[in-house]
Parts: C-alpha cells; structure tokens; sequence
C-alpha cells in the first residue's frame, strides 16, 4: 500500500479572498500559542555555528532564496515581514511576494534586476504613477524606455527589452487596459502591472498573464495612511533576484511596517467594497453635476474617482473640510489632490498631456465617511471654485459631467464594485 492510499486528510479547499486577507502567513500562530502575529523588531539573530552560516550565506548570495532558520541578520529577512509577502503572494496568486521600504524601492529593484542581467530597454505605456515615469524617464538606474500605446507594445520590444509595464486603472486618470492582450502582445517578456488602485479584491494580474505585480503598500493595503511600504508579488524564481538586489541595496520593510501592513491585509477586502460603494456614489452625482466637465470611473469599481471641472481646481482643493488635501490614496479617510501640481508634476507638463493628465483635473481617494457628508463637502467646495451658491444642491441640471469609463451614470450595484 501506497503512503497516497494510506493518507485520509482531506484535501484543503480552496478559500476565497476575504478568508486568504484574514488568514493568509497567519496559519502557524494557534501552533505556536499565539492569536496575533508577532512582532521581531532584531536586527541580527545569535548563532555559534559559523561555519553553517558561512554555507547559508554563501547558498543566499549564489541563489537568492530564503534562508531555512534565522535571518542572520535583519537585511537578509524579518520573520514579521516574511508573514506579510506570504499573505500577498496568496492574495494575489503568486507563488512568492518581495517587500521593500516603499514602492518606489521595489520598482527600483525590479529595474536593476533586469540591468543586471543587460536588459536595460523597458516599454511603458503611460499614465504611470509620476515617479514611476520619471524613474523610467530619466534613467536613473541605467534603463532606457520607450513610451507606446497599448497597440504598440510588440512592436517597441528589442533584443535587449526587460521588462514591460502598464498601471491599470492608471494613476490618475483611471484609464484601464486589456492585460490579457497586453500579456499577449509582450511575448516573452515580463510584464509588470502596477495594481495599486485596483488591489487583489478587484484584479488579479498574474491570472492575465503578468509575471509581476508591484504594489505601493502604503496605500490599500495598509489602509489607514500609518505606513510607508512596497512589494512586488511574483514566481519564485523573480523573487531571488529581488531577495539578493534588496540584500544589496538595503531597502528593506521595517518590521513595524511589515506588521501593520499584514493587519492592514485582514480587512482589505471589506474596506475596498465599503469604499468602492461610496465611490461609485460620488462618481454619479458628479457626472450630473453642471459644474464638472468630466468624470473618470473605471468599469472595475473601485475607491479612486477622477474629475475635471469647469472652475478652477485649486480652489476646489482649498475649499474642502471634511476631505483631506493631501497627496497618497487607499486610506480610510477621503483625499484630494491635484496631480498636476503634485504627484505628477515631476513628469513635466507634455508628458502628463501625453498622459491624459490635465490642468482641470483632480483626484479623489474615496474613503469610509458616510456618503452624504462627502458629497456635502465636495458640493461646498466645487460651489467656491465656479462661483455658484447653494453647494451640493446645485448639482442638477443642463452641461452635466461626461461620465467616462461607465456605461450609465448609474453604474452596477455597489457591491458588485468590490468583487
């Protein structure tokens, strides 16, 4: 008899996302007598063999993967941190997950990864966060990038092309693209998708053909705007040459950010539904409202709402009370900003154009208010920047909004936003 037929276990099912955000890098704690995971905040880890971590160094340097045992030193891994990359690699359906001190430095390190292996041209298409396109632009980091269209990325890849990279929806217009014709077009290779706007509960890119999916962890997945964070969700073998680039570099997740960011995981998915709902609220009422030209919302849902007005912008900004204006996104509270003056003002002014980004366009971070006091503000403020009274009670008639990306003002149900 076989050690298979012997085996009765049933087979583990498959758990939905809302139980993987609770659970995930979570499932040893009852065996080690714990509820909550635990914090290690050492920076190195004692060990009278040297020889052994001589050979464990030397295995981590050639290989790139996680050491078995202690961390020898807190550069190398964090117990806390590696809890978190497991739940995200779950949650996005990867086999590994790489975290870093922001995204910025996980983008960094997914571009000096394929530098190092003399693939430095990248295809882009943009918008892009506006440090990302500058990181991409300037070549810091010895790449060189061509910007194309989705319909052109086979066409822009080369001999020495790296990597391709889309964000979708985009960063701030919340335009949304095809990945399984983006996979497609890229060949064989990577294609990294920026997922910050979207998160796991809405998309998942590596079942359309991505081998990376990068995340700004300090928005949604943190949640509550206390922690500066990345990671790059990926196969395993992506995930050693990230591991060794971040030993390298040292950009690693503090402890403490790796902690919030794994509580931050568990209500994920409830708070992208709540937040999708008020949004999708938000993204109607504007596109009926005369004093806004435009209203961007993509077909996915979600939290981000983009919108252009007729009045002046930044006198939306200075008129709201209830919401923050603050740049970021993905906190429980509602920001606005003007990207034009702030998260992609380093790009310049022709390539935000190029990017659809412009003067008369804000974006909006919906958070958990309730609703009707969002829209109180909002309707305050946007009175304040067109010079009409009444705040959100003008909000009907003749010249409303054009909402983009949506087949009807009156979208899908609300809780259909956050599948």
């Amino acid at each position: 008899m076989t050690k298979d037929s012997m085996d009765t276990t049933p087979a583990t099912p498959p758990r939905s996302p809302a139980t993987e955000a609770v659970h995930a890098g979570r499932e040893d704690l009852a065996a080690l007598g714990l509820h909550t995971a635990p914090l290690d905040l050492s920076t190195t880890y004692p060990s009278h063999d040297s020889r052994a971590e001589a050979a464990r160094l030397d295995e981590f340097a050639a290989t790139g993967a996680r050491l078995e045992g202690p961390p020898v030193y807190a550069r190398l891994d964090n117990p806390t941190v590696a809890r978190f990359e497991t739940a995200l690699a779950r949650l996005e359906g990867t086999e590994s997950a790489v975290a870093f001190a922001s995204g910025m430095a996980a983008l960094s390190a997914v571009l000096l990864a394929r530098v190092a292996q003399g693939l430095r041209h990248v295809v882009a298409v943009r918008p892009l966060y506006g440090c990302s396109d500058h990181l991409l632009t300037d070549g810091l980091l010895g790449t060189e990038v061509t910007w194309t269209d989705p319909a052109g990325i086979a066409g822009a890849v080369r001999h020495d092309t790296g990597l391709v990279m889309v964000e979708t929806p985009a960063n701030p217009t919340l335009s949304e693209l095809d990945l399984d014709a983006v996979a497609r077009a890229c060949g064989p290779v990577p294609l990294l998708v920026d997922n910050t706007f979207a998160t796991p509960v809405l998309q998942r890119p590596a079942e359309h053909g991505a081998r990376m999916v990068l995340h700004s962890a300090t928005k949604y997945l943190g949640g509550h705007g206390d922690v500066l964070g990345g990671v790059v969700a990926c196969d395993e073998g992506t995930a050693r040459e990230l591991r060794r680039i971040r030993f390298a570099t040292g950009g690693v997740l503090h402890p403490l950010a790796g902690y919030l960011l794994l509580r931050g995981l568990s209500t994920l998915p409830v708070r992208v539904r709540a937040q999708s709902a008020n949004a999708a609220e938000l993204a109607r009422r504007l596109a009926g409202d005369p004093r806004v030209a435009r209203v961007h919302y993509p077909r996915i849902g979600g939290a981000m709402v983009s919108f252009e007005v007729h009045g002046d912008p930044h006198r939306v900004i200075a008129g709201v009370r209830l919401i923050t204006p603050a740049v970021s996104l993905g906190s429980v509270d509602t920001l606005i900003q003007h990207p034009g003056s702030i998260s992609h003002r380093i790009i310049g002014e022709d390539n935000r154009r190029t990017g659809g980004i412009g003067e008369k366009l804000l974006r909006m971070s919906v958070g958990l208010e309730d609703v009707e006091d969002l829209w109180h503000d909002l309707g305050a403020a946007l009175a304040g920047a067109s010079g009409t009274e009444g705040g959100a009670e003008a909000a009907a008639g003749e010249g409303a909004g054009d909402l983009r990306g949506l087949s009807s003002p009156r979208r899908r149900e609300p809780e259909r936003a956050g599948r």
